[in-house]
């Protein structure tokens, strides 16, 4: 490696620059959620448009997550960086800019697009940059800050929305885009993963089925689940996804590799991984729409009410980091989604239309705790559960299953909301949200139930890569 590669290599900038672009990446999944009630006043819009709102981000995201990766693995990983954070910026502008509730949907699609190209690449470049010893601190500290990005997504969006518009809450991506591209092609080193040809067929595969299950998730309760479209699209949309299966088995260079499958710690933390966003995105989504429309506190107020739950990642996730090197990733997550679940429970009994916020505290903190300790360790466990060569792969998968995850937990809990309450006065409200919070309890539960799948560190051997003899020990748990 020349003397420039290695000062345009270096671990600091690398985490500063993947750190930043991480921050907004992560923002953008939430920074909506106290905004939805003023958005809903200034351009219309039914629950569903709403829905839309976030999801069309996130499912964007997740499902082009790992042809992100791939572009990156084959093209470079530093060019398509830049790319990403392009299309993410210039998204942001034509979101602030949306004239009405359509164009905003379709602006929020293109910054998934943006998202799920730069997104994985965060991962996969800080990880070539770090030595294996320091990975743990360093996914803590990337954590930490994507843990920031979820703590004041909410506080963000409910201050600008109140004190300025909703459409600050894109307008602030910008200048933060336009100081990284310069900074991303002076100081990060290019670098390839496998150079396999693109899977286009997975690709289509994957997006039509997740768009089609999502799609018929977020309009059963409008049209009815009898509805002829409605059923086209969770019938077709779970055949592709069955096909996209059998592509990932049979195709030569498939954009996810379902061999990858065969190993309990990648199916275990990414069972858990998809499982605990389903829980957190449905409940903070109704959540925050509860702290406002049924107990009477503006944006920011709703915002900094939601600080015990969204910021604890600050504080807790680089110390999860450190204990996951120290005994191992799986009990930290394992804890980490028992706690969310209880705090989850803990919402879901204490909700009334007059509730007092010292009363929802306990379950805000606890949730909180949980996410803490479930980002970075659960990043070190995906990274350590497959070869170096794969970490491209792997990171893009399980930040798919994450978005995937949290497109369907608005979708589902949306739909329990809907069978049970609606907007009509606020006990309606609660009538929707107290099953929605049981529901979203119970799934984040079985994801705590799923990463104790996960072999221990103590029964397997842990993926390391030694770049200067390039030893490279097999998978955790084959």
């Amino acid at each position: 490696m020349s003397e420039q590669t290695a000062h345009r290599g270096g671990a600091v900038w690398a985490l500063v620059i993947t750190s930043v672009a991480g921050f907004m990446a992560a923002l953008d999944n939430l920074v909506v959620t106290t905004a939805l009630p003023s958005i809903r006043e200034d351009l219309g819009g039914a629950l569903d448009d709403l829905e839309w709102t976030v999801s069309a981000y996130t499912l964007t995201f997740a499902v082009l997550l790992m042809f992100g990766a791939a572009l990156g693995d084959r093209f470079g990983r530093r060019r398509l960086f830049l790319v990403g954070l392009t299309v993410f910026t210039g998204a942001s502008a034509a979101a602030a800019l949306a004239p009405g509730i359509d164009s905003l949907i379709a602006a929020r699609a293109i910054q998934g697009v943006g998202a799920a190209i730069l997104m994985p690449l965060t991962l996969t470049l800080l990880t070539a940059a770090v030595p294996a010893a320091k990975r743990g601190m360093a996914y803590g500290i990337w954590g930490a800050v994507n843990g920031l990005a979820v703590a004041s997504g909410p506080l963000i969006g409910g201050s600008l929305t109140e004190h300025i518009s909703w459409q600050w809450i894109f307008w602030l991506n910008v200048p933060l885009g336009l100081a990284l591209l310069p900074l991303a092609r002076l100081r990060l080193a290019e670098s390839h993963g496998t150079g396999a040809p693109l899977d286009i067929p997975g690709t289509l595969l994957a997006s039509g089925g997740l768009f089609g299950i999502v799609y018929g998730l977020v309009r059963g309760p409008a049209d009815g689940w009898t509805s002829p479209f409605v059923l086209i699209g969770l019938f077709a949309g779970t055949a592709l996804l069955a096909g996209f299966i059998h592509h990932g088995v049979r195709a030569k260079n498939p954009m996810l590799p379902m061999r990858l499958f065969r190993s309990r710690a990648f199916s275990g933390i990414n069972a858990a991984s998809l499982l605990m966003f389903l829980g957190m995105f449905g409940s903070i989504f109704l959540l925050s729409q509860y702290l406002q429309g049924v107990l009477g506190y503006s944006p920011t107020e709703a915002g900094l009410r939601m600080l015990p739950w969204t910021g604890m990642p600050m504080l807790v996730a680089p110390i999860a980091g450190i204990l996951s090197d120290r005994i191992g990733g799986r009990p930290v997550v394992a804890a980490g989604l028992f706690f969310q679940a209880a705090g989850l429970g803990w919402m879901a009994y204490v909700v009334t239309v007059d509730a007092s916020y010292a009363v929802q505290l306990p379950g805000l903190i606890m949730s909180g705790i949980g996410m803490a300790l479930f980002f970075a360790p659960a990043s070190n466990l995906v990274m350590s559960s497959v070869r170096p060569q794969e970490q491209g792969i792997a990171s893009g998968a399980n930040n798919a299953l994450r978005e995937i995850g949290g497109a369907l937990g608005i979708a589902i809990m949306s739909s329990i909301f809907s069978a049970q309450g609606g907007y009509e006065s606020g006990q309606a409200f609660v009538d929707g949200l107290r099953p929605a919070l049981v529901t979203g309890a119970g799934v984040v539960a079985l994801a705590g139930v799923a990463a104790l799948l996960i072999p221990s560190r103590r029964r397997g051997t842990q993926v390391v890569a030694e770049a200067d003899s390039g030893r490279v020990l097999e998978t955790v748990g084959r």
